[in-house]
């Protein structure tokens, strides 16, 4: 099964909300960073791991924005 990517909400204060129309990009340092919003429009941005990005692209969690 699928997992969803969660992320910290800064405009709810919301911890490990679930994230919504992700799209996975490379840093210029060459970390994975994911970035969309919460379902209700408040965007949101988290930091990930080589092998937990991958897997959200594989998964189809994530959309590959390289």
């Amino acid at each position: 099964m699928a997992e969803m990517l969660t992320a910290y909400c800064m405009k709810t204060k919301e911890k490990n909300c679930p994230m919504h129309n992700a799209v996975i990009t490379k840093t210029s340092r060459g970390g994975y960073m994911a970035q969309g919003d919460d379902g209700k429009g408040n965007k949101m941005t988290t930091m990930l791991g080589e092998e937990r990005a991958k897997k959200a692209i594989k998964d189809g969690v994530a959309k590959q924005g390289w």
